[in-house]
């Protein structure tokens, strides 16, 4: 089963920051990482995502101003969701730990970061090889782009490993 890409409208976003305040009142903060994460970051990444979320994850860390934002309850990380990570307007990887699923923080992260690359200036985001077409259609108003798989991952080398 092919997985494309997808484009999301970021212009037809609404400017709601409502999803922020609903993960407070579940004792999760959203929010984008400073430095000292970044070790705690990336070793919690490697444990539970697929390694080749790693440089994706290591970019968007790098990136000035940093281009991912983090769910975290107290001092355990839940979940994160990086943009201009793979390539420019491009959105993902999407993470949250098993769980913490079904409780809206995988949405908020990713409102977050469409926000961010909407108050940017960004007028669409790529969901490339998108793995679950209908969060992103329901949560973002995404479209299908037909034969993107692999797209831009196709001269990858962990696509070769």
């Amino acid at each position: 089963m092919a997985n494309n890409d997808m484009l999301i409208k970021l212009y037809d976003m609404d400017l709601d920051c409502g999803f922020i305040s609903e993960q407070a009142e579940q004792k999760v903060i959203i929010r984008k990482p400073i430095g000292p994460d970044r070790v705690a970051i990336t070793s919690w990444a490697e444990r539970h995502f697929p390694q080749t979320w790693l440089g994706e994850i290591q970019r968007a860390l790098d990136n000035v101003p940093c281009s991912c934002f983090i769910a975290q309850r107290q001092s355990s990380l839940l979940g994160i969701a990086c943009y201009d990570a793979t390539a420019l307007g491009y959105f993902g990887p999407l993470g949250v730990v098993e769980p913490a699923r079904g409780s809206g923080i995988g949405r908020s992260l990713t409102r977050a970061c469409l926000l961010d690359m909407r108050l940017k200036g960004y007028g669409y985001a790529i969901v490339g090889m998108a793995s679950n077409s209908e969060f992103y259609r329901k949560v973002a108003g995404a479209i299908e782009i037909p034969d993107s798989d692999p797209g831009l991952y196709r001269s990858t080398l962990a696509l070769k490993e």
